[in-house]
């Protein structure tokens, strides 16, 4: 790619919350940059990282950032140290008045600021292009090549494509999403030799075609590692959620052979959250996906393995070693497992709803949908905090959301805090004692019957949007008869196998078992998984680090 192309797909993002100093801002910007640089305005903090997480998905390039310091929700030190994750190597440029120089001098500590610029900078001909013309030669100087991206060619309402962009969009892989119905769509897909009867297409960064390939092959071929790299482990951590990412850094920081193997894509629930704000440690809230691609990366500085798209299905002793087979027959063991599979939304029983799925019908915040729905009447189908903060983040694009309730209100189990959220949005309802009773439309969802518990009323509403979070299940069926579950699924551990103090049945050592230790020594359980948990990230986080603990407790007796 020549110097002149890459310029002209690379962005220069600018942010204040006063829409006067934004408009000029880009206004001065495009003047002297507009003809070889793409120029972004936000007018908040949230909605500029959305804007780069966006181009990072695109795969963009992001030379400059300017933010304004003074800014509601988070300023602009805060704004630059999330951005710093999303884009490490953009230039970072503070836009401060002279009472806040003190805070841009220690912002150069706590964000790698690389520059502070005071305002008024009138003329910018002596005040602000010389400074950006540093700043984009610095860029640059370094190795900044745009990452060749995957493309995807698909149709709106085909469920497949739907599940490849979620795929693609939760692993941090980024692509170029392209409907068969547009002229570049098309033109990729006779490229390919294809005639739009098999979706979707994906282009590999390589330009190899895969039509409508299945999460193994897509992630071998668009770069996720896949497969291990030996057959035997210290421990082998299933399940790539908050437990088992908390597992994984702290079972390789302290030297074990680790390695985490996850069916679809890290992150687990949490990871399809828009936003958590009462994790510990991030006052201004922090996203499922960011905080996933934090931990995903510590995890791997630590020397942790991370394989995707490989599905576990059974669990098997021999002698010292625990034996973990995969769907494709092959193996690998370790002297520990910590098992961290989280749960699963269920699934809507109403007739039409199993066909639409993918069409309207989606389970979980399909982040990758949000867009979609700017205008549309919208409907979410749960009560908890997973329900509540895909609200809160649909409510920016849509016309209106609607909360069906099974309960009489949301507070049996949504957060204080986010109740009061949706009371205050002016676009947000709730619907108590209301469930989806079907789900109709050809080939994409259009109506859907809603049927008052109480009275058994029904009547019909238009929608073509529909999320569902309506409670947990265990993805423990490959675990039957290796492992003590509830009559749920849920995982047994500790005290909780025994309640009557004596050891389960089968238990060969001379001690009882650690607390979140199965029925089978050496083998643990984390997360949302097991028994009685708390179902929230940060009780998570904790017990996969706890778990780790425990499993340096076996090995040191074994």
């Amino acid at each position: 790619m020549t110097q002149a192309a890459e310029a002209a797909r690379t962005v220069i993002l600018t942010v204040d919350d006063d829409p006067g100093v934004s408009r000029a801002v880009a206004r001065d910007l495009r003047r002297r940059y507009g003809a070889s640089y793409r120029i972004v305005r936000a007018e908040s903090g949230p909605s500029a990282l959305e804007a780069l997480r966006e181009l990072k998905l695109r795969g963009d390039l992001v030379a400059v950032i300017l933010a304004d310091y003074r800014m509601p929700q988070m300023n602009g030190i805060e704004f630059l140290e999330q951005a710093l994750d999303i884009h490490p190597g953009a230039r970072r440029v503070l836009l401060t008045a002279y009472a806040d120089t003190g805070a841009a001098i220690d912002a150069i500590n706590v964000v790698d600021l690389d520059h502070y610029l005071l305002k008024p900078w009138d003329p910018p001909e002596e005040k602000l292009y010389p400074v950006l013309d540093d700043l984009l030669a610095a860029w640059r100087a370094g190795d900044h090549r745009p990452v060749p991206s995957t493309k995807v060619v698909g149709h709106r309402w085909s469920a497949r494509s739907s599940e490849v962009r979620e795929f693609l969009a939760r692993n941090q892989v980024p692509y170029r999403w392209y409907s068969s119905d547009e002229p570049e769509g098309r033109r990729l897909l006779a490229a390919a030799g294809q005639d739009g009867r098999r979706l979707p297409l994906v282009v590999t960064p390589d330009g190899d075609p895969l039509v409508a390939p299945e999460p193994p092959e897509l992630a071998a071929r668009v770069g996720l590692a896949t497969d291990p790299t030996t057959d035997f482990y210290d421990l082998i951590v299933i399940g790539g959620g908050p437990a088992g990412l908390g597992a994984a850094v702290y079972g390789a920081s302290e030297g074990l052979r680790t390695v985490l193997v996850e069916r679809s894509a890290t992150g687990g629930q949490a990871g399809q959250s828009s936003r958590i704000e009462n994790y510990l440690g991030f006052p201004d809230g922090v996203s499922g996906a960011q905080l996933t691609d934090r931990a995903r990366r510590q995890a791997t500085k630590f020397g942790a393995e991370l394989l995707t798209a490989r599905e576990v299905t059974a669990l098997e002793v021999n002698g010292a070693a625990r034996i973990v087979r995969f769907s494709d027959g092959s193996a690998i063991a370790a002297h520990s497992v910590i098992l961290a599979t989280g749960v699963s939304y269920r699934q809507l029983a109403a007739p039409g709803a199993r066909e639409l799925t993918g069409c309207g019908v989606f389970y979980g915040s399909a982040l990758t949908e949000a867009a979609s729905c700017q205008g549309h009447d919208i409907y979410i189908v749960g009560g908890a905090n997973s329900a509540g903060q895909a609200a809160m983040y649909l409510s920016r694009h849509a016309k209106s959301v609607t909360l069906l309730v099974r309960g009489p209100d949301l507070t049996a189990s949504m957060s204080h805090y986010l109740i009061q959220q949706i009371e205050e949005a002016p676009n947000i309802f709730v619907r108590p004692r209301t469930v989806v009773d079907a789900a109709h439309g050809e080939g994409r969802l259009e109506r859907l019957t809603l049927r008052q518990v109480e009275s058994g009323e029904t009547e019909q509403v238009d929608a073509q949007w529909v999320f569902v979070f309506i409670g947990a299940a265990p993805l423990t069926d490959w675990l039957d008869g290796a492992v003590l579950r509830d009559e749920r699924g849920f995982i047994l551990a500790g005290p909780d196998l025994s309640p009557d103090g004596r050891p389960p049945e089968g238990w060969e050592l001379d001690r009882p078992p650690y607390h979140l230790e199965t029925n089978v020594p050496g083998v643990f359980v984390a997360g949302d998984a097991r028994a009685e948990s708390a179902k929230r990230v940060a009780s998570a986080v904790g017990e996969g680090a706890m778990a780790v603990m425990l499993v340096h407790r076996y090995l040191e007796q074994s």
